[in-house]
């Protein structure tokens, strides 16, 4: 892959990227041309099946890489995702040492892994498939949640899953693991969050977390986080209408 994502993530240079949940291949490529590192798109929540994801990867373009967080921690979701194109996936709710070993082995080719060969985007539909095939596993970037209190307590084993190019953070989540549902800020979290942040990058793990605003990720830049999620495109089409539509108004 061109733009070498994987490779760039595990270096620890800064990726900002946002979230797509509209199955529109246009907010994709306009997206791509504001200068995105890379896009997060959302098959676990968004309204995605294997052809609306191609799609948008199409829309993005090679150069763009797109991530996609799965439906499911599991292989048809993992297999789909990747074999349409996707750079890497992202597990949802990863919660222990099982999980993460189960997903990366999912997500890598033989002999590392059981990822099902087939003819799909990926491979150039089959005209560069052992070009694909060879490179696969070194590109593909295998990115984990931890958004849940049991892959807090869970974290030190976690970390030590060969395969895991980052650690993703899904603070709201784990807040209402914690009975604090979208209270972000209670020290409940933070803690939690701390721990998650320590245990990763003792064990040289690249950190990623989510926010709705450039203001909400900010500190985590500063704290080492390099895989950062700022907005979602639904909220960034809707803030920029009411901030036009005020600014005529008034």
């Amino acid at each position: 892959m061109a733009h070498r994502f994987r490779q760039r993530l595990r270096a620890g240079g800064l990726l900002v990227g946002t979230i797509v949940t509209l199955g529109s291949p246009e907010v994709a490529e306009i997206l791509t041309s504001v200068g995105f590192d890379w896009l997060f798109i959302d098959a676990e929540h968004g309204p995605f099946e294997a052809p609306e994801i191609q799609k948008v990867l199409q829309g993005a373009g090679s150069k763009m890489p797109c991530l996609v967080r799965v439906l499911a921690s599991e292989e048809p979701s993992i297999k789909k995702a990747l074999d349409v194109g996707a750079a890497g996936i992202i597990a949802p709710m990863v919660n222990s040492h099982k999980q993460a070993k189960r997903v990366v082995r999912l997500s890598k080719y033989a002999p590392l892994g059981t990822r099902g060969v087939g003819l799909g985007r990926a491979q150039g539909y089959g005209l560069r498939f052992q070009e694909y095939v060879d490179r696969a596993n070194e590109d593909v970037a295998v990115v984990i949640q931890a958004e849940h209190i049991e892959a807090v307590e869970n974290i030190e084993a976690i970390v030590q899953v060969a395969g895991i190019d980052a650690v993703l953070v899904g603070p709201y989540d784990l807040s209402a693991s914690l009975d604090r549902l979208g209270d972000v800020s209670h020290p409940d979290v933070v803690s939690a969050i701390e721990h998650v942040t320590e245990v990763c990058q003792g064990a040289g793990i690249p950190l990623g977390m989510f926010g709705v605003s450039a203001e909400a990720v900010r500190p985590y830049i500063e704290r080492g986080y390099t895989l950062i999620v700022a907005g979602v495109d639904t909220m960034i089409l809707g803030e920029a209408a009411s901030q036009l539509l005020a600014r005529i108004k008034a």
